[in-house]
């Protein structure tokens, strides 16, 4: 019980690292977008 409970635990934590890189990049790319339009 406890190895399953931690597997999911430490699945879910690295989704979640993942999600967030992705979402920092995303505004990365959006604040180079706006730098652009304002040159």
């Amino acid at each position: 019980m406890n190895k399953v409970f931690l597997l999911l635990v430490s699945m879910a934590f690295l989704a979640g690292c993942n999600t967030v890189a992705g979402v920092g990049k995303d505004l990365e790319k959006g604040g180079e977008a706006i730098q652009k339009s304002a040159k």
